[in-house]
């Protein structure tokens, strides 16, 4: 058995699972601070359900406690960022753009190296080991115990990171360093940037960790957790301690995998309604569509692989215009319970509107008669409309695919969406999440820049698979089950004839012999 928890804006969603059946299930309102929420949704679960906390397997968690650290620049550590590029790699310093206040909490400590390679793995300049000793003698001297390293084309070849790294241990015992090749992908200043943002929070994620260990062995339960990484596959707590920072936008990962389990549909779009927003996110081959474009997180540049997910300002809690022709974005959120007109508050929101149509029966207020019949068919219209709009955004062709409605929101959809080939809500929509990280599996992705002139196709497909797969088994992964899922290739047109950006995803199923953080 394994249980599945995820932590929204709105609502924490519990789930246990038997096999592919669910056995007991809960949506709770997520608690301010998060983690009170996952233990009463846990309680709940083992309470419900009746079993032996010995039956479960493990517990997987999809949290949003590493984003909202960012967002409100809460638990972030001082950073030293290292960048290794110069002669040439001085003329945007580390942190440039950053929001002032998340800058000043990393503290500002930069410096810069000679060193690095080319796009081909070729040497760009060499390391000075004088220049190194006097930036680790600084950083010592600062009692900086946190420190990013980003080097120039560093996913091609990480030497000169590890190098950095290795001297940086030697001198600073119990430093914690993130080298930007294992958390980025190509492009300097927004890898640099996670790789920083990831740094930041290294400290946190221990307290997270511990945190979520102990309440599980306060429950009596003795199994290893997980935590969901925001490709829709996971990684072991040792993992989480090394790499928060994956972590960033999980939940709609979560609600896409969930999709796909309940409906088995591989290639689908998925409507994810909550209390606050709707995301909007694409099925193929049973994982999310990643974004290709810079993504913002606190207002930081970076380049971690994303779901490509578009979030609407339309909930649940959404509040709704006097003429109903305007809804959104400011929600109630998880005070819906208490300030919906259904349930007895003063505040017109979306889901009144269902309502007042007499398609739902929630809440404890069943008379809106106050709310006028033209506010609640322009409100019911300017649901459909947005939901059709957004839909249409994100379909990959003009051939329409099924929606999947998931969420604890999706019944404000009354009607049919123009814009879907067909539509399906099934059974346990409203927990999608949680079954979405409680199916997930461990998974490991390595890009690097080839060039088939020189290194064969084939050849260099295996290498970077073997990679994929390596580091999948790192993170918790059966190694007799680890697969190629995904492999995108992209010629780089302005670069040398053959030049081709690799990029392979491998997943597989959770080992049964690891060890959770006990």
């Amino acid at each position: 058995m394994r249980i599945g928890i995820d932590v929204g804006g709105t609502h924490t969603d519990a789930v246990l699972l038997n096999g592919d059946d669910v056995v007991s299930s809960i949506k709770a309102l997520t608690s301010a601070d998060v983690t009170s929420g996952i233990i009463e949704a846990l309680d709940h679960i083992l309470s419900d359900s009746g079993i032996q906390e010995s039956a479960v397997e493990a517990v997987m968690l999809g949290t949003t406690q590493f984003t909202n650290a960012v967002v409100e620049r809460r638990h972030l550590s001082e950073v030293a960022a290292i960048r290794i590029g110069l002669p040439s790699g001085d003329g945007l310093p580390p942190m440039i753009g950053w929001p002032g206040d998340i800058a000043a909490s990393l503290g500002g400590h930069s410096y810069m190296l000679s060193g690095g390679t080319l796009y081909d793995g070729s040497p760009l300049a060499t390391l000075e080991q004088s220049e190194i000793s006097r930036v680790v003698a600084d950083i010592k001297a600062k009692n900086l115990d946190t420190v990013a390293i980003s080097a120039a084309f560093s996913p091609m070849t990480s030497d000169p990171e590890l190098e950095v790294a290795r001297q940086l241990r030697e001198a600073i015992p119990g430093v914690n360093i993130t080298c930007s090749h294992r958390i980025g992908r190509l492009g300097l200043l927004e890898r640099e940037n996670a790789a920083l943002l990831n740094a930041a929070l290294l400290k946190f994620a221990d307290s997270v960790v511990d945190a979520f260990g102990t309440a599980l062995r306060e429950r009596g339960l003795s199994c290893p957790f997980y935590v969901s990484q925001n490709d829709g596959t996971l990684m072991d707590a040792e993992f989480v301690r090394q790499f928060p920072a994956l972590t960033f936008a999980s939940g709609p990962t979560n609600s896409l995998r969930g999709a796909c389990k309940l409906t088995g549909l591989q290639d689908a779009i998925v409507v994810d309604i909550g209390g606050t927003t709707s995301d909007i996110g694409i099925l193929q081959d049973g994982f999310p569509r990643e974004s290709n474009i810079v993504i913002e997180v606190g207002g930081v540049r970076t380049n971690f692989r994303m779901p490509d997910i578009l979030a609407l300002g339309l909930g649940g809690g959404s509040l709704v215009s006097d003429n109903g022709l305007e809804i959104g974005p400011r929600s109630v959120g998880h005070n819906l319970v208490t300030q919906g007109l259904a349930f007895g508050g003063s505040t017109l929101t979306a889901t009144d509107l269902l309502v007042a149509a007499g398609k739902v029966q929630v809440g404890s207020v069943r008379d809106l008669s106050g709310v006028s019949p033209e506010t609640v068919n322009n409100g019911l219209q300017t649901i459909q409309d947005m939901l059709n709009l957004g839909i249409e955004k994100m379909m990959p062709s003009s051939d329409p695919l099924p929606v999947i409605l998931v969420g604890g929101g999706a019944i404000l959809v009354s009607d049919k969406l123009t814009a879907a080939s067909e539509m399906h809500c099934p059974k346990h929509s409203g927990v999608a999440n949680a079954i979405g990280a409680a199916i997930a599996q461990i998974g490991g992705e390595v890009e690097r820049l080839v060039n088939y002139r020189e290194e064969p196709r084939e050849q260099a497909l295996q290498r970077i698979s073997d990679e994929a797969k390596a580091t999948a088994i790192g993170a918790g992964a059966d190694a007799s089950t680890v697969r190629v899922a995904d492999v995108e290739e992209t010629t780089i047109s302005y670069m040398a004839e053959g030049s081709t950006r690799l990029r392979v995803k491998a997943v597989g199923d959770v080992a049964r012999n690891i060890k959770g953080d006990q």
